[in-house]
Parts: structure tokens; C-alpha cells; sequence
């Protein structure tokens, strides 16, 4: 833990909040976060947990060695204008923002001319709020080895990390594990109704789907064997689970899916399109 680290979040909301509750007594006290939220109403779990707390950005913002900011795209350029009066020579800044480019984040924080060096694009998901996420980092070339190992330090506390090379990689990082807590609380959401279609009644059904979910995750985490062979495990020639895939395969499963991630993918390059000019 570092005593001489202090963290700016620039937006308060769920996002950083579970960051905030990772990396407390982890990576800094939690007396060493200041947070910029334009609600109030998100300023008490975090003053509740010793940070301090401001509306608008102010000289506290100066005393920060690493800044997040974690707003909706459409807010970030705005978020940036405000606080860059504060931005200091060696701050590391990291983006948890959707669909705001590596490249066009660096100019808007230090110009056109000499867009700003240390900088961290992230993509976590909503699995970080129980510490379960998974999170896309691309650091820009002024990004150091020390300061790369801190922002991942940072973003594990909240669960796994995995390094990429560029812009493109992280709209891909956007259409699997940005967005896929969603299909897969849709397909649980399948479950329980099939199940209760099928003779369950709602209770039953939720408790068979979320414990099967959780349990075939974890045998395919653990496991040495693809998930191709663990599902030829299960399925017999001619049996139920058999009768159940085919349908799957003959809907196209395989290719809605790679179909619904392609579409993520491209409105992450939308939104960059979007809320990213420089």
C-alpha cells in the first residue's frame, strides 16, 4: 500500500465506486481519494469511507498523482476542459469512459500539439461492483513500467486485466467482456423462463439457472480442456442435451452471437465517432 498516492475520481458513480472500494487499504488508504461528482447524493458512501468530495473540480484535483475519470462519453470532453487546469506534470491519467479514443483523450488533455503522455485506456465491466470483473487496458507510449504496473494493480483489485495493443482491440474488449455481463444476465434470464415453462416454479427456476451459470463457469475456468470437449461431455448421442443444442444450431447460436458482438463493436466505433473529435 502507498502512502504517497493520492487518487482523483472524476465521476462518482457505481464504476468508480467499486474501484474506490478495491483499491482501498490495497493500493492506498482510502482517506487519500478525492472524488468530483456533480451529485451529491454520490458523495456519501465515499466520504463515508474517509475520501473527500467536491461538485466541481478544484486545486485538490493538483495534489493527485493519478486521475480517473470514469463519466459517460458524452460528458468526458467537458469533465476534461473543467478539471485540465489542475492537470500536473507526471499525472497518470486512466479512462474508464466508452468509446473515447486513446489518441483524441491524449490531445484533448494536454493539445493537439503535445497531447498528454500518461495515459491508460480502460474497459472494465459490471462484475468489478462484487470484485468478479475483467478489464481491457491499453496504455499510451509515455505510459512508463512502473506506472503500467500501478494502473494494473489498480484495476485488478477489482478482478482480472488483460493488456492490448490498440484502439480497435478495446471496441473488441467492448463487444466481449464490456457488454457481455448483459448477455449473459439475458440468457439467465431464458433460463428461468424456460424453466418455469417447463414445470419449475419462478423460485426453483432462478436458483437451477444462477447455480448452473456459476458452476459451469467454473468448470471451464478450472479445467484443462476446451469448452468444446467439456460440452461433448455432456452431451449424449441422442439425449436431452443433444435435442436442446440442435435447436441452438439450427437458430444460428454461433453466429447471432459473433452477430450481437460485431454490433457492440461497431457502436463503440460510433461512439467514438461520436463524442471523440479532437
Amino acid at each position: 500500500m502507498d502512502t504517497n498516492l493520492h487518487i482523483a475520481f472524476i465521476g462518482g458513480g457505481n464504476m468508480a465506486s467499486a474501484l474506490g472500494a478495491g483499491m482501498a487499504g490495497n493500493i492506498c488508504p482510502a482517506n487519500q481519494f478525492h472524488v468530483v461528482d456533480i451529485n451529491t447524493a454520490a458523495h456519501q458512501a465515499w466520504i463515508a469511507r474517509g475520501a473527500t468530495a467536491a461538485t466541481a473540480p478544484d486545486e485538490r484535483l493538483a495534489r493527485c498523482n493519478v486521475w480517473f475519470y470514469a463519466v459517460k462519453p458524452q460528458f468526458m470532453r467537458d469533465a476534461v476542459e473543467a478539471s485540465r487546469p489542475w492537470l500536473r506534470e507526471g499525472t497518470l491519467v486512466v479512462s474508464v469512459a466508452a468509446g473515447i479514443r486513446g489518441d483524441v483523450l491524449a490531445a484533448w488533455l494536454g493539445g493537439s500539439a503535445t497531447p498528454w503522455p500518461k495515459l491508460v485506456r480502460c474497459m472494465p465491466n459490471t462484475p468489478a461492483l462484487v470484485g468478479e470483473g475483467v478489464t481491457g487496458m491499453l496504455a499510451m507510449g509515455g505510459v512508463a513500467a512502473p506506472e503500467r504496473a500501478l494502473a494494473e494493480a489498480m484495476l485488478a483489485s477489482v478482478g482480472k486485466v488483460v493488456w492490448v495493443n490498440d484502439d480497435a482491440a478495446i471496441d473488441a474488449v467492448t463487444a466481449l467482456s464490456g457488454s457481455g455481463p448483459a448477455y449473459v444476465f439475458r440468457f439467465i434470464e431464458a433460463l428461468i423462463e424456460g424453466g418455469q415453462q417447463v414445470g419449475l416454479d419462478a423460485t426453483q427456476a432462478r436458483e437451477l439457472a444462477l447455480a448452473t451459470l456459476s458452476g459451469a463457469t467454473r468448470l471451464a475456468r478450472e479445467s484443462q480442456d476446451p469448452p468444446a470437449l467439456l460440452r461433448e461431455r455432456v452431451t449424449s448421442k441422442g439425449g436431452t442435451t443433444a435435442a436442446a443444442l440442435k435447436v441452438f444450431e439450427d437458430a444460428d447460436f454461433m453466429g447471432l452471437v459473433a452477430k450481437a458482438m460485431q454490433a457492440a463493436a461497431q457502436r463503440s466505433r460510433e461512439l467514438a465517432d461520436e463524442f471523440g473529435k479532437n
